[in-house]
């Protein structure tokens, strides 16, 4: 079953054309990366999903129904665009945000003390945002993204500003919270985490989906039958490229053919990364 489905989504500001026909399909309890370039549209689509505005025309499916307002307590979302208030203490505003998505102070007050504990952030409970760094400010607010437990999550580059140790900690988190069964959203321009945790991938450039579908397939598409050998030269290994003349040929008879030349200490198929897929897309 789709948890998210859009049917020709249209949306136009003045004279820029910022979705044109967007059919999307986010799978329940998977990862889901919408990549693109700059200005392709991700952001737009996202805050269509998210009800903040509406498509010109077209529909976004929410488990199957079209879209209803009471649909956004289920949806937590992570802009881009970080939006805190400097100016109010931490655990304040943390349970105000909370309540707005429906907790009771008290329920709210026992899951953020869980989160902040786990995040270490709990001695910041009563400091300013302003007094935070950009990293903890960003763990509070990730931790305002989920606190409700929603079952939708909308995570827009999550990883921004991170240093590698954080990064790795939300990233984890990110895997934990689709193994209790969340479905997962996912918009980023890193295509190494692109490939450690996503399971389907749609890709706008210039209003509209170029590509689509589950990450694997997807490489498998792109696929070039080029192959990493790894020879014995003497007493030095080398590492060669090489590509099959006939596609058709197993990689047994490839490897058996190669061995007449060579004393291959390794040898396998170069995969392309999903880098090389967008970029290839895109340009």
């Amino acid at each position: 079953m789709n948890f998210i489905e859009t049917h020709d989504v249209v949306k136009q500001f003045a004279s820029h054309l910022a979705l044109d026909r967007v059919n999307i399909e986010v799978p329940e309890g998977k990862i889901f990366g919408l990549l693109g370039p700059n200005g392709a549209g991700k952001t737009t689509l996202i805050r269509i999903i998210n009800r903040i505005t509406g498509p010109d025309s077209g529909t976004v499916f929410f488990k199957g129904k079209p879209s209803q307002p009471k649909d956004i307590y289920q949806i937590g979302y992570l802009p881009e665009e970080r939006g805190l208030y400097r100016k109010m203490k931490v655990g304040e505003q943390a349970i105000y945000l909370a309540q707005l998505k429906g907790l009771s102070y008290r329920d709210a007050h026992m899951r953020l003390k869980t989160w902040f504990e786990k995040f270490d952030i709990m001695p910041w409970w009563n400091k300013k945002l302003e007094e935070l760094s950009k990293g903890m400010q960003q763990k509070v607010q990730f931790i305002c993204t989920l606190v409700h437990e929603p079952p939708l999550l909308i995570f827009d580059e999550p990883f921004s500003g991170f240093d590698p140790v954080n990064a790795e900690l939300l990233k984890n988190e990110i895997l934990e919270l689709k193994a209790k069964g969340h479905t997962i959203i996912f918009s980023t321009h890193n295509m190494a985490s692109v490939e450690e945790i996503c399971d389907h991938i749609a890709l706008i450039d210039q209003a509209k989906v170029v590509l689509a579908g589950e990450i694997q397939v997807i490489k498998d598409q792109f696929r070039s039958n080029d192959y990493e050998l790894t020879i014995q030269d003497g007493l030095t290994l080398r590492k060669l490229r090489l590509s099959k003349e006939n596609p058709a040929q197993s990689n047994s008879e490839f490897v058996t053919q190669l061995a007449q030349q060579y004393e291959i200490v390794s040898f396998a198929e170069r995969m392309p990364s999903m880098n090389e897929i967008f970029i290839q897309t895109v340009s």
